[in-house]
């Protein structure tokens, strides 16, 4: 069974960083696309950064395209997502996603196994 565990949130100051990482066990992590996702309080989920298992292609949302940075060690079956220059509008759970196979992708419903998430706050 596969299993996806975030960490590295917290509570930081606006135009400060994080950096999520996300464990995965249970399965092949170097064949999986990986995704990031955030929901804040009220809104739906949207997508924030994605990456094949090469790590030659990525996407971003247009929102933090150019502040945050995916990457993925597949010796530690890690993704990671950098986030520099933090807003107050990033705070949200931030949750890590993987899909079987295939390309990489960009929409929730592709992807087939989810982390509970993990807190980002960004204070003003």
């Amino acid at each position: 069974q596969v299993q996806l565990a975030e960490s590295g949130g917290g509570l930081v100051q606006a135009g400060g960083s994080l950096r999520l990482s996300c464990v995965v066990s249970g399965g092949t992590f170097s064949n999986y696309p990986m995704g990031w996702f955030r929901q804040a309080p009220g809104k739906e989920r949207e997508f924030v950064a994605a990456m094949i298992w090469s790590a030659t292609s990525t996407r971003y949302a247009d929102s933090v395209k150019g502040r945050f940075t995916i990457s993925r060690d597949n010796a530690k079956n890690t993704v990671y997502l950098q986030m520099n220059s933090l807003k107050p509008e990033d705070t949200a759970v931030y949750y890590c996603a993987a899909k079987r196979r295939g390309i990489i992708a960009t929409m929730s419903y592709e992807f087939d196994y989810w982390g509970q998430g993990t807190q980002v706050t960004v204070s003003s």
